[in-house]
């Protein structure tokens, strides 16, 4: 008798706890929710591309003191010709960049300078800006970036955020173009960051890991508001190239950025960061890069090294249905464009030959 009671406990027990593991598994949350596809296909591992290309978008705050052979290691392996230091400052710290790679590797890194508008309101600032990037030009800088708090979150001397399209900022623009340096500049951010943080956000879980992301129309400006401000300094400045940053916010709709860039023949763009975008939309992105092909550049933003492959197997290769290395940037599956090589060449590093001055051209196929 007391060994059926036992039989019956233990039988209690199990079914308790499995009752107990099938609640819990049906009270998870779908952030926990991310199981391995049963999808069986074909597997593209790329960690070298098929052709040597210029990542105009990067940064490296020390390379000015770095050994700059900690960096041609992961270049080499990746068929990295040039990387763009976007993080160059201005003055000495940038001739202290430049002459470090003067010493080190003088063909595989340039650097953009960057400006200061928070001292807009002095009266001399136009004048003095322009001098500098003058200097910065002088000592080997390929162009001004632009960085999204230029328009965001930089206030003048009363407390008023700076406008990207002052007025006062006009000369700056016009002497990039007589320079003939192009201006890569980044404004605002995904469009999701200003939307309500419900479950029709797109972005949510990225709000919600990242919650100082979240904007409003006063915080600081309305998200039209900022790109407007852009795209009206490339209106007014037809002679200067400018590289909008992440597509110019409009990875997720090509239509409207294809009518964009008829519109402003002075408009560029690079892909950092927005890679999942493309890949989400693989017959639409080829149709736009075969439209757009000569206006498309190469960047990637943070420098890791090890995600460079993704982008190499979204570009290049023909797989389906494989993940992005972020969740919270894209809880999607995405496609290889399988882009055909004259358009790659392009992408890779003939756009950027084409509109950065100064560039060893010795380093890419000719044809």
């Amino acid at each position: 008798m007391f060994k059926n009671y036992l039989i019956i406990i233990g039988v209690l027990f199990a079914n308790l706890t499995f009752a107990q593991n099938e609640t819990d598994t049906l009270s998870m949350d779908w952030e926990a929710y991310d199981p391995p596809s049963t999808l069986v296909v074909p597997e593209t591992i790329i960690t070298r591309a098929k052709f040597p290309f210029i990542d105009v978008h990067s940064h490296q705050w020390r390379m000015d003191e770095m050994d700059l052979n900690d960096l041609i290691e992961p270049m080499d392996k990746m068929n990295m010709g040039i990387m763009n230091n976007l993080s160059g400052r201005n003055g000495e710290k940038l001739k202290k960049m430049t002459d470090n790679i003067k010493k080190q590797f003088p063909n595989r890194f340039i650097v953009f300078a960057n400006i200061e508008l928070r001292s807009i309101n002095e009266a001399d600032w136009a004048e003095e800006t322009v001098k500098q990037l003058e200097y910065d030009f002088k000592n080997g800088a390929k162009g001004l970036k632009i960085y999204k708090s230029q328009g965001m979150t930089n206030e003048d001397s009363e407390g008023n955020r700076i406008r990207i399209d002052d007025p006062r900022i006009d000369p700056v623009w016009a002497k990039c173009g007589e320079l003939g340096i192009p201006v890569l500049i980044h404004s605002a951010d995904p469009k999701s960051f200003w939307e309500p943080h419900d479950n029709q956000n797109e972005r949510w879980l990225e709000l919600k890991t990242h919650p100082r992301r979240k904007r409003t129309a006063t915080n600081p400006a309305s998200w039209e508001q900022i790109i407007s401000e852009q795209h009206n300094i490339f209106k007014k400045h037809p002679k200067t190239n400018f590289i909008a940053a992440h597509f110019g916010w409009y990875p997720n709709d090509l239509t409207k950025l294809g009518q964009l860039l008829d519109e402003m023949p002075n408009m560029y763009v690079e892909i950092g960061a927005i890679i999942s975008e493309l890949g989400r939309q693989p017959r639409a992105a080829n149709r736009f890069f075969e439209k757009y092909q000569d206006r498309v550049l190469f960047g990637k933003d943070s420098w890791k090294p090890k995600e460079y492959p993704t982008y190499f197997r979204v570009l290049e290769s023909d797989d389906e249905y494989f993940p992005y290395y972020k969740r919270y940037h894209a809880f999607w599956k995405m496609y290889g464009l399988a882009l055909p090589d004259h358009i790659l060449k392009k992408l890779y590093y003939k756009n950027a030959l084409n509109i950065i001055p100064g560039l060893d051209k010795s380093l890419f196929p000719e044809d």
